[in-house]
């Protein structure tokens, strides 16, 4: 018991009915296939409570107990986990609710806690008055359902066309209901419930709310009244009632009462229809297949006892309630029972159809025909369904076919009656009183029921049958219910002939009844064809029965012949033009009821013309009866105001025809209906505008006024003439304008009106003609101009358009203008009342009339005002929003914006009021300054604040919106209203994506519930009801897109309405991707919504027909993804992350998604599997890579079909004229604009041959339109694509980069990464792709390649951390699958062809970091390395990287020349950076290129020379770059880029010697820009750095300039080995050009890494160029003054040279060096002090090497020729004295450096290589274990690696590793370079060292001996004759120098040397050697040269 007094949250008596009906709906009219067998379960669930109709759970004591005890005890809730407590409050409420309905008191609380929970949807109301409103909407879903269940069933009058399993669930369960009482119940119901008894019960307990919630009560009422009526309805429809169940609805019908206006109410209406169609036999007339069947179930046919019984009870003679309703019963059953009569079944019911004629007399008698006309067609609810309709035509039909004498009778008495009527007249007495009017009644029926035709049925053909004259015209030939037959049928022929005879011999007392059934028998086009027809024969002479000489009274003849006689009779008695005929209209020669007369024929001919154009042509084109003159001259005359207003009615229709039209205007102008010319001296105003001031306000009516506007309106929809009274007055509109709107729009409101609801229908009249006026016009620059015309010799102001004027008028505070914003105050007033009251329909449809006027006036303002400000007119006007935010005379506040926005309050009840708001609202919203304004005045009143928000949300929420193609829609006026609806909804949601644009607070935040008055923030999003959180848009935008996003099939709206899930998912990105609003809307998402992963689940989304929208929701969609994914990364949330990158890159096929302890043995499984094996899982598609599926490349493009008129090129250039840029950046063609342009085209062609072809142009102009459209779709389509590809791109790629490593194993990573390169290759090299997604896909190729390359280097790293490297190939990725990965790309550079220079950038970017994979890291120089013989070296296996390059190069190899010639062209030409990488990329293929195919190319096709040749055309720009403010970069990168690839190629030998013979080094001899060396000025103009620190300062762009040019003649000196000699002369040529920077370089004294790499750089140049043999070759080439002064230049260089060694290697060295030091921690880092080592030590041996190169030069044949170094040993002064110091000032040799300085060098270095090598060996152990270094040292290794301090904390352990690793290696081979250099200059010093001791000890002649010149001088003649510059003229000045060393001095050098070259020294530098250089090399070069000089010092020449 306790489980069954759990209490049901959502309400037993409303949730599961709402249930119920959702699936009826889905099933019936949803036609959703699954949804067939929940019904068939939801149904046995329901079935007691069908059973039991309406019935409440009774109450008991026992519930009531429970439920008192529920705050005290608490209360089990189903679904929820033990008790909950409720409020005392709520119990009270429960138990009032419970007595109001008599309901159980659980279901009372059921109720009221779904009311509860419900609130948010009804803003305003309590739990208490929602409950109210559950249970009444609980009771209209059973009603409801029950009513589409029957309506499902099969029967004899319609079929849903359903399946027919479903209709067999339907009908068995229907079946069963009715055979337990169905219809007493209803009808039990039906009479029981009713509104004002309920509104009582309920004013009582206080159950009614505001105005609102009464209507949604009432409404709800009646519906389920309504539906329960209509159920049995339904089911008289398909299948009759049995003879109880028909006894009872009889019996109800007795008692029926009519409303207070005599009608029937809906309910009744649906019960007297369905006792009609119990009693129906006329569907048996149609033959149909069942026909049989139909007739067994018929009871009439087959139980004799029904009839007998239905006979008996309608013959009772008691009279109903009313005794029309008994009538129309009667009628009905007596035409039945003859039409039983006539079938073979009907012999056996004789007894009863021999009655049928004294039923039908008997009802009759009772007047049915006037209760069928005034109770029945005069009920609202007849015209809503089309069976009523069916069912009264046949009713009508079978009367006059089944009973044709009985037509004759009441014909022949009607006759009599006129006869009598007649007499009386003529003898002036009364007539008689009781005549009856049967035939009259009848006639009036007819008129009535065919003259609303609301389905467009047209059943009133039946009535026409086609005489044999006009059978030719095959569109109308008698199909008689969409069958054809030869013959019509014989009741259309019976039918025909009453309709052809009633109008012969017509009785004058019939004339008007007669004219309104024509009238409603020629309602619709083909029927007034026939019409217009027989009143032109009955005119004819020929025929028969011939009345008068006039022919019949009902023809045209006749009509139009009056017509002209009262016209003629009316101009004779006409007096002159006085006011005096307005104020007497006395009716002239024409009686009352010939007036009537004459109205009712009008009618007939408007109908007629209305419908059918020949009918008005033929009439209006009619020589004798000119009907528009003669109208037009009527209304001249002085006639009474009805009948003036029918005239203008029928020049209305006449005027539809735009031919009619034009000819209408200048009749009417001519006419002065509406005076517009005054005549000189005229007192007072004549013409329509006095009949509305004097006459219509009089008599309070104002037929006149609104029928002249109607003519207005429909003329100036037809056509516009710009000529209008030409002549006689400035021509134009203007004055017919101005009586609209000064007399009949502005003095509307204060006028007095005898029908209330005639003031609504007088301002939509007149407001109907502003609104067409204002939609058709276009700002034109003429509108701006004031134009002068000629009038009667005087020049006159020419009238504007009046467009312009209605234009102008709206934006001005005018009193028009004030008018329209005060209806729409007074209709927002009314409409909040929701009380009927007369005119409400028209005031709704004013309302919207200005709001149209309005919105118009937004789309135009813009253009009109740019042409207003261009034409420098002196008008002034202000815009329409601004005016908008102007004070209310009314309310005295600034809320007329407010205004409109709360028509949006009103959607549900006013769908297009709603639209036309939303939209100005839309428009409104685009100026940013307004948007603040709107946001105080909609939040300044709280109540007003709600009911805006709630009117917002209802539009969103809206069920019956619906998005429909707009082919044809409007034609089903619910379709039209469903499709208005989801016009709103769009318009609502573009309102939300413009405002979040613009900056806080904006309307988009209010709406969607952020804070405004706070910082937003600090928003806190909540679900609707929390926390008193109202329900925003927002909300209504998840619960949108929510429903059915946890089913299979996916959210539903993106399937109903995918135009509008688009824009839902485009708001929620925005809201995600702005900065204030991401926060809270993300985390709302992510708790309370996982709104996110239910919606991905489901992509890739496909939408059969809306391909474009379906491609741009998952494009909104990704990109959110891709926020979500980066935030929860940034944010460390792991398991949402993990959760999402599951869902989209997950290949096994998974229900519910692991958690991250259980993937263990999966994930195993996985990477063990490989790429090659098949898992033993089934795998499926990763849902990345089928997103991407879902993007079809191809595109087709539309081609313009073949023209025959236009002219092709014309044609492109029009549409592309009228091409403009959309709201989403599309260019499209603007088609309106298109077509008119084309038809203005057509228009202008003259001549007859131009209108014979006129048809065939209209259809070419047809075709490109077509044609256009396509165009458009393709764009928008590309467009789309386009959208959806770059948003994939930012999700893989946050997938790839932002989300952490760890997530996504790195096998999985490579894997992925190679799934998505081959597809997307795959996708965008088939033939069909489309260009335009080619740049997306290049850009995704780029950064998926880096990614591959990333990971595979990293997994290359770890491995060989963890394992040394293997051989087995790149890891998780095989090589085949590299090498498939470079095919492609390679296809795809080839496939780009010549254009697409720009995407190709991505793929040489992308080509690159494929080559790096195959690029061995980093070695550490561990100095062991040597330890293998060359030839165990050169028998290795090839590791994995080699092999792979080799593989990679033959591949690329195979390309041949057509990838080589891409590569190369772009490299020399287009767009910068594109040059840079393919630059890039050839010095990548040409490093591996062993074969030097491609080095052979560029040099055979020339490119090689181009690109040497451009370095001197790029001279000049790199020139610019050393201004201090510099342009653009561009050219010194592509300069890095291009020296760069140069340098690749001078390092092969082959290449330097091409370089050479291309003149490289003589272009760079040409280069000026190395002569522009800025000064170093570390604080002026030149030193300023950019603020950014990305743009280097002058002094540094220059060196970027000049070292690459040094290092690149470096390289051509070191790999020129053939042409070494041309080589080193070119270089020497560059030094000399170039000399003066070159000095000024050697001279600097600055310590910089910068300064010191470029000596370091220049010295190594100068060590190879600079020497003596170069210039020997050189003297073959160049004249003898040159000559000298070559030596010159390299004398200089020498001595700057040496002076450098006494900088770096004597005392000064300590100093240089420690100015690096303090440079070095000012600056960078680390590397920089590093740089400067080596350049200091560089830059010694440089020197050292060319102090040996000019020894080893010069003494090619004498062995002593050359001294560079004086024989003094002092040390260099202290190492911290001054400057000057440095001369040695007691040295006599002072200019020469003497020895000491190699000593002192070679001692530094000695001392230095210990200091390296103890670093470099620690370092080594270091690297050995890093796993096992402190933390913090790791953190210090990482440090210079990662660019911010804070960076390294972020990073993983495992990534500091490998940062820390490759920072040692960075450390171990530094210092290896730094051993080299010690070494090298430790060996080229001792050599040195032992020439000169050589020298000295052993040649040298001391100066006492001696003249040493003389000795030293001839040894350099002796040796070359030939050559008078055999020394450097710096060695002679040397030599003269050094001649003077005497003796003492050798002395004293053996003594210093002794001391200084001691065995301390020595021993370090022989365990140099042992350390180091017998690791590198075999010989024992220092030991040798220590053991010389250890000779030379003991044993000195004797």
């Amino acid at each position: 018991m306790a489980a069954q007094m759990a209490v049901n949250s959502a309400a037993s008596l409303w949730g599961p009915f709402k249930e119920l009906w959702d699936t009826v709906i889905n099933a019936i009219w949803g036609r959703q296939p699954e949804a067939v067998h929940l019904l068939d379960l939801i149904l046995k669930k329901h079935k007691p409570d069908f059973i039991s109709l309406f019935k409440n759970p009774p109450k008991s004591s026992e519930q009531k107990e429970k439920v008192r005890k529920a705050s005290t005890d608490g209360i089990s809730v189903q679904g929820h986990q033990g008790t909950r407590l409720l409020p005392e409050q709520l119990l009270s409420e429960a138990f009032i609710l419970s007595d109001l309905f008599n309901i159980g008191e659980l279901a009372a609380l059921e109720l009221l806690l779904a009311g509860e929970h419900q609130q948010p949807h009804f803003p305003g109301l309590t739990r208490g008055l929602v409950a109210v409103l559950l249970y009444w909407d609980g009771k209209r879903c059973i009603a409801n359902s029950l009513r589409s269940l029957i309506q499902s069933r099969r029967g004899k009058t319609f079929t849903l066309e359903l399946s027919a399993e479903l209709v067999s669930i339907t009908t068995r369960f229907t079946d069963d209901l009715m055979n337990q009482g169905l219809t007493r119940k209803i009808l039990t119901l039906v009479s029981e419930i009713s509104v004002t008894a309920e509104f009582e019960k309920l004013q009582k307990a206080r159950g009614l709310g505001n105005e609102k919630h009464r209507k949604e009560i009432s409404d709800l009422i009646k519906e389920s009244r309504q539906s329960l009526a209509e159920c049995l309805f339904s089911w008289t429809c398909q299948s009759p009632l049995s003879k109880d169940d028909t006894l009872s609805l009889i019996g109800y019908l007795e008692n029926v009462t009519a409303e207070a206006d005599g009608s029937l109410d809906g309910v009744n209406l649906a019960l007297v229809m369905a006792l009609l169609y119990c009693l129906d036999v006329s569907f048996l007339e149609q033959g149909t297949e069942d026909r049989e069947d139909l007739i067994q179930a018929l009871p009439l046919l087959t139980e004799k006892s029904y009839v007998a019984a239905i006979h008996n009870r309608l013959l009772d003679p008691r009279p109903w309630k009313l005794p029309g309703l008994q009538a129309v019963v009667r009628l009905a059953w007596a035409l039945a029972l003859r039409a039983l009569s006539q079938l073979p079944q009907g012999s056996a019911l004789v007894e009863f159809t021999e009655g049928d004629e004294a039923l039908a007399d008997a009802a009759i008698t009772h007047n049915a025909f006037l209760f069928l006309t005034e109770a029945m067609l005069g009920s609202e609810g007849f015209g809503q369904e089309e069976f009523y309709t069916r069912r009264i035509h046949s009713l009508l039909t079978d009367f006059l076919a089944l009973m044709p004498m009985k037509v004759k009778q009441l014909r022949n008495r009607a006759e009599e009656d006129a006869r009598l009527v007649h007499m009386s007249m003529q003898m002036g007495s009364e007539p008689p009183a009781a005549l009856r009017r049967d035939l009259e009644q009848l006639m009036i029926l007819i008129g009535a029921f065919y003259g609303k035709d609301p389905f467009n049925l047209e059943l009133a053909l039946e009535y026409w049958c086609p005489s044999e004259s006009v059978h030719h015209s095959s569109t109308i030939t008698g199909s008689y219910l969409g069958v054809t037959h030869q013959r019509p049928p014989h009741k259309q022929v019976v039918l025909s002939k009453f309709v052809r005879q009633m109008g012969d011999l017509l009785p004058s007392t019939l004339y008007i009844p007669y004219l309104s059934m024509l009238k409603g028998l020629a309602n619709g086009p083909q029927c007034a064809h026939y019409c217009f027809s027989l009143l032109k024969v009955n005119g004819a002479p020929h025929v028969e029965n011939i009345q008068a000489s006039g022919g019949s009274p009902v023809s045209w003849e006749h009509f139009f012949h009056s017509l002209m006689l009262y016209h003629e009779s009316l101009r004779r008695d006409m007096p002159s033009v006085d006011i005096s005929q307005y104020r007497h209209p006395s009716l002239r020669g024409i009686t009352q009821r010939e007036q009537d007369g004459l109205v009712s024929f009008l009618q007939l001919t408007t109908t007629i013309i209305k419908w059918s154009e020949n009918a008005r042509l033929a009439l209006c084109e009619h020589p004798q009866w000119t009907p528009v003159v003669v109208m037009l001259g009527l209304l001249q005359c002085s006639i009474p105001p009805v009948l003036k207003s029918e005239l203008l009615e029928s020049l209305s229709a006449f005027g539809k025809s735009p031919e009619i039209a034009s000819s209408l205007w200048q009749s009417l102008e001519y006419t002065q209906i509406l005076q517009t010319v005054r005549a000189p001296g005229q007192r007072q105003a004549a013409g329509i505008e006095v009949e509305l001031n004097e006459i219509e306000s009089r008599c309070e009516e104002y037929p006149l006024t609104r029928s002249f506007c109607h003519l207005i309106s429909t003329l100036v929809e037809s056509s516009f003439p710009t000529n209008l009274g030409a002549g006689l007055r400035p021509p134009g509109f203007e004055p017919y304008l101005q009586f609209l709107r000064d007399a009949v729009f502005l003095p509307f409101p204060t006028r007095a009106y005898r029908r209330a609801e005639e003031k609504w229908e007088v301002a939509e009249a007149v407001l109907d003609v502003f609104h067409k006026l204002l939609k058709d016009y276009e700002p034109q620059p003429s509108d701006f101009v004031e134009e002068m015309v000629e009038l009667q010799g005087e020049l006159v102001v020419a009238n504007k358009s009046p467009g312009y004027s209605v234009m102008f008028h709206l934006l001005n505070d005018s009193p028009m203008f004030t008018l329209c914003l005060s209806l729409l105050e007074e209709g927002v007033k009314q409409l909040d009342t929701y009380a009927p009251f007369p005119g409400k329909k028209h005031l709704e449809r004013a309302v919207q009339l200005c709001l149209s006027l309005l919105d118009l006036t937004l789309q135009k303002e813009t253009l009109f005002m740019d042409l207003l400000r261009e034409s420098q007119s002196s008008v002034i006007v202000t815009p329409l929003e601004q005016l908008l935010q102007g004070v209310s005379a009314q309310s005295k506040k600034a809320d007329h914006v407010v205004n409109i926005a709360r028509y949006l309050y009103h959607g549900n009840s006013n769908p297009e009021v709603a639209f036309e708001s939303a939209n100005i609202l839309r428009c409104i919203a685009r100026y940013p300054n307004i948007q603040a304004r709107l946001v105080g005045d909609f939040t300044h009143d709280q109540s007003v604040s709600e009911k805006l928000m709630a009117g917002f949300v209802e539009c969103l929420d809206n069920e019956d919106a619906e998005e429909l193609g707009h082919e044809g829609d409007d034609s089903d006026p619910e379709k039209r209203l469903a499709r208005i609806r989801h016009e709103t909804r769009v318009h609502i949601l573009n309102l939300l994506i413009t405002s979040l644009e613009l900056k806080h607070p904006n309307l988009a935040l209010y709406l969607l519930g952020y804070e405004v008055k706070k910082p937003v923030s600090t928003t806190n999003l909540q679900d609707p009801g929390v926390l008193g959180c109202p329900r925003s848009c927002l909300h209504a935008i998840l619960s949108l897109l929510e429903k059915g996003a946890h089913s299979r099939s996916g959210p539903v709206l993106m399937r109903e309405a995918p135009q509008l899930a688009e824009l839902c998912y485009q708001v929620i990105y925005q809201l995600c991707a702005c900065s204030d609003t991401s926060g809270p809307t993300m985390r709302y998402l992510r708790t309370s919504q996982d709104f996110l992963f239910s919606q991905l689940q489901h992509l890739p989304f496909n939408i059969q027909g809306h391909e474009i929208s379906a491609l741009n929701q998952m494009s909104w969609l990704m990109k959110t993804a891709a926020i979500e994914l980066r935030l929860t990364s940034l944010n460390r949330q792991r398991s949402h992350t993990q959760r999402l990158l599951h869902l989209l890159l997950d290949d096994q096929p998974h229900g519910a998604y692991t958690g991250e302890g259980e993937t263990g043995a999966e994930d195993e499984t996985r990477s063990v599997s490989g790429f090659l094996h098949f898992d033993t899982v089934s795998k499926v598609r990763r849902k990345i890579l089928s997103v991407l599926d879902s993007i079809d490349f191809s595109q087709e493009v539309p081609d313009l079909p073949q023209l025959d008129f236009f002219d092709r090129a014309q044609i492109e250039q029009v549409i592309s004229n009228c091409e403009h840029s959309t709201e989403h950046g599309q260019t499209v063609c603007n088609i309106k604009l298109f077509h008119r342009v084309l038809v203005a085209e057509v228009n202008a062609l003259q001549g007859m041959a131009a209108i014979g072809q006129r048809p065939l142009l209209l259809e070419e102009v047809n075709s490109i339109l077509q044609h256009v459209v396509e165009r458009n779709r393709m764009r928008q389509s590309l467009s789309a694509k386009r959208h959806t590809l770059q948003s994939w791109r930012n999700l893989v790629e946050t997938v790839l980069t932002a989300c952490p490593q760890d997530l996504i194993p790195t096998e999985d990573r490579q894997l992925i990464i190679r799934d998505l390169l081959l597809d997307l290759h795959d996708k965008v090299l088939s033939e069909d792709a489309a260009a335009d997604l080619m740049p997306v896909v290049a850009g995704a190729v780029f950064t998926l390649t880096a990614h591959l390359s990333q990971s595979v280097r990293t997994e290359q790293q770890q491995r060989v951390r963890t394992e040394g490297i293997t051989t087995s190939g790149f890891a998780s990725i095989t090589n085949s699958a590299l090498h498939l990965i470079l095919r492609k790309l390679l296809d795809f550079i080839l496939c780009t062809g010549g254009g697409f220079q720009r995407l190709r950038a991505h793929l040489y970017g992308a080509l690159l970091y494929y080559l790096q994979v195959a690029q061995k890291p980093d070695e550490p120089e561990t100095l062991e390395t040597a330890d293998k013989s060359m030839w165990e070296r050169l028998t290795a296996p090839e590791d994995a990287f080699t092999k792979l390059q080799r593989e990679n190069l033959a591949i690329i190899e195979s390309y041949g020349t057509a990838l080589m010639e891409v590569v190369c062209r772009d490299a020399c030409d287009g767009h910068e950076i594109g040059r840079m990488l393919a630059l890039a990329v050839l010095d990548r293929i040409v490093s591996i290129d062993k074969q030097c195919h491609w080095l052979l190319y560029m040099s055979n096709s020339g490119y090689l020379r181009v690109l040497v040749e451009s370095l001197r055309q790029e001279d000049l720009a790199l020139q610019s770059l050393l201004s201090p403010q510099p342009p653009l970069l561009k050219a010194l990168y592509i300069y890095e880029s291009k020296m760069a690839l140069l340098m690749r190629v001078a390092k092969n030998p082959q290449g330097a010697a091409e370089l050479l013979r291309c003149g490289l080094v003589v272009q760079l001899v040409e280069c000026e820009v190395y002569d522009m060396r800025p000064e170093t000025d570390s604080h002026g103009v030149f030193g300023q750095r950019d603020p950014s620190g990305f743009i280097p300062n002058p002094l540094d762009r220059y060196r970027q300039i000049l070292l690459p040019a040094l290092r690149l003649c470096q390289v051509i000196l070191t790999s020129s080995t053939a042409q070494h000699q041309q080589a080193a002369a070119q270089v020497l040529q560059f030094l000399i050009v170039h000399s003066d920077t070159i000095h000024s370089i050697l001279r600097c004294q600055e310590v910089t890494a910068g300064s010191l790499q470029e000596l370091s750089l220049l010295t190594g140049i100068i060590s190879k160029a600079a020497l003596p043999g170069v210039v020997v070759d050189l003297g073959q080439d160049v004249n003898s003054g040159s000559l000298i002064e070559y030596e010159g230049h390299i004398s200089r260089f020498q001595r700057q040279c040496l002076s450098l060694l006494s900088r770096f290697a004597g005392s000064e060295r300590m100093r240089q060096i420690k100015l690096a030091e303090q440079t070095a921690t000012q600056g960078d880092s680390a590397d920089q002090r590093e740089l400067m080592e080596v350049s200091i030590q560089q830059i010694c041996a440089n020197v050292m090497e060319y102090c040996q190169s000019l020894l080893l030069q010069s003494s090619l044949e004498s062995q002593f020729s050359v001294c560079l170094f004086s024989p003094t040993m002092a040390e260099p002064a202290s190492q911290d004295g001054p400057r000057a110091d440095v001369q040695m000032t007691g040295v006599p040799h002072s200019r020469v450096p003497g020895m000491g300085l190699i000593i002192y060098l070679l001692k530094q270095t000695a001392a230095d290589f210990f200091r390296f090598y103890e670093s470099h060996r620690q370092s080594v152990s270091k690297m050995q274990g890093v796993e096992h270094l402190p933390p913090d040292e790791v953190k210090e290794l990482c440090q210079s690696l990662v660019s911010l301090s804070s960076g390294v904390d972020k990073i993983s352990s495992s990534q500091r590793y490998i940062l820390a690793k490759r920072r040692l290696v960075k450390i171990i081979n530094n210092r290896a370079k730094l051993l080299s250099l010690c070494s090298y200059i430790i060996e080229t010093c001792l050599f040195v060292l032992w020439r000169h001791l050589e020298y000295y000890m052993l040649h040298c002649t001391p100066v006492d001996t001696q003249d040493s010149l003389l000795s030293v001088r001839p040894s350099f003649r002796s040796r070359r004759p030939e050559d008078s510059f055999g020394v450097f003229p710096a060695t002679d000045v040397r030599s003269s120098g050094l001649s003077r060393v005497s003796q003492q001095d050798l002395d004293q050098l053996q003594n210093d040397m002794d001391c200084s070259f001691g065995e301390s020294l020595q021993k370090k530098l022989l365990d140099v050697e042992g350390l180091y250089c017998q690791v590198r090399s075999r010989y024992t070069f220092i030991q040798a040269l220590v053991r010389r000089i250890r000779g030379l010092l003991r044993n000195p020449k004797s």
